[in-house]
């Protein structure tokens, strides 16, 4: 960044004026208006005794460079690090642990972080113990002499449930452990766990960060400088990186994020509300509905509520029915997206959780995840109507 703009910066800015002038929006040799994509693998060392700032891509890109130092700006945290996806980026954290090590996790944690820790992570040495993080004393009785950690995800994928971010950290930080947290549903714009005390935060940035279902990315950033350099070492060794031409697309999917959430937000809230009411509809899981157990729980630490709605309609043969009759929103895996996504955890993102261990956990045979996009809400809200009509 130029020195003529950076004294045009100002360090108090707020979020919405953050996602546009993040540091690297004007390019300094050019003045260009969007970071330029070096998509280049190797850079010139003009004086081989001063090596420049990039040697090779997988080390350093200085398009994933600007993405990383935008996430860290927009979280907080000293240092962001780009992945090529958000298990990616997951994966990468967890290896900060070795084998005999144990970790602490929200039950009902996303189909993919189960995985890896059920049938890779195991195979290495490094145990978890899934827990309801709504019951804090469950989480302390988990507790071993050698765990190492404790990996949150509020609100939880699907079921929503809310753990006290705060809470948590405080009595992690009281026993020497990292926490981690999966911030994807609700996006710096809603939640930023690292001032509420948590080591590393986590997205699938493919989500609601890029926003527009054409760039998969996953994200991290450190609270401090310590962890920074060890998550860098991981990333540089294992060289699940990020490509330039996806990090442009990221941050330019960032830009509008204020704006898409809160209109997907406002819509998710009339949908939460109308499915609560449908008498076709069992139990609504939305943190803004007043039934919502840890409702206070949640508006004390996130300025909103999402855009994701889980709802459960009795069982599999209803909740197919449901996903071959609406018109709409695409039936598909993923969320966070400029169009409506509908989901079938049991056959999508929960795929890789056992039956029973879905059962336990609540994501049903009948549960719908519904992630609402930017189309009007009375046009969503008239379809689902006809398709659980029938």
């Amino acid at each position: 960044m130029s020195e003529q703009h950076s004294e045009k910066k100002k360090p108090d800015t707020r979020f919405a004026t953050k996602l546009i002038h993040f540091g690297a929006e004007i390019d300094e040799h050019t003045g260009a208006s969007s970071v330029p994509i070096y998509q280049a693998s190797t850079f010139h060392h003009h004086d081989i005794f001063n090596p420049p700032v990039h040697d090779y891509s997988r080390s350093g890109n200085p398009t994933r460079q600007a993405l990383e130092d935008y996430i860290a700006l927009l979280e907080g945290g000293v240092r962001g690090f780009a992945f090529a996806s958000g298990m990616a980026a997951i994966s990468t954290a967890f290896l900060l642990f070795s084998t005999g090590d144990h970790v602490i996790v929200t039950e009902d944690v996303y189909g993919g972080t189960y995985r890896l820790l059920t049938t890779v992570l195991n195979r290495l040495g490094i145990e978890s113990t899934f827990v309801d993080m709504t019951d804090f004393n469950a989480v302390k009785e988990a507790l071993r002499s050698n765990t190492k950690a404790v990996f949150m995800e509020t609100p939880s994928n699907p079921t929503l449930k809310i753990t006290d971010i705060g809470e948590i950290a405080a009595w992690a930080k009281s026993h020497d452990l990292i926490t981690l947290l999966d911030n994807t549903f609700m996006t710096p714009y809603h939640q930023r766990p690292i001032e509420l005390g948590v080591d590393i935060v986590l997205h699938s940035a493919t989500k609601f960060l890029g926003g527009h279902s054409d760039v998969l990315a996953g994200l991290a950033v450190a609270a401090n400088d310590s962890l920074g350099r060890r998550l860098k070492q991981l990333q540089n060794g294992l060289g699940t990186v990020l490509g330039s031409q996806e990090s442009w697309l990221l941050i330019r999917g960032m830009k509008t994020l204020q704006a898409r959430m809160e209109h997907s937000e406002r819509s998710a809230r009339q949908l939460a509300e109308w499915l609560d009411s449908h008498p076709g509809v069992g139990r609504v899981y939305y943190p803004g509905l007043a039934s919502h157990p840890r409702r206070d729980v949640h508006e004390k630490q996130s300025k909103g509520y999402g855009a994701v709605v889980s709802f459960d309609v009795g069982d599999g043969e209803r909740a197919k029915e449901v996903l071959s009759r609406v018109k709409l929103p695409l039936v598909a895996v993923s969320l966070g997206a400029v169009e409506s996504i509908l989901s079938y955890p049991a056959m999508m993102s929960h795929a890789a959780m056992p039956r029973e261990v879905r059962l336990e956990r609540g994501i049903s045979d009948g549960l719908l995840r519904y992630s609402v996009g930017l189309e009007d809400i009375g046009d969503l809200i008239a379809d689902l109507d006809q398709a659980l009509n029938g």
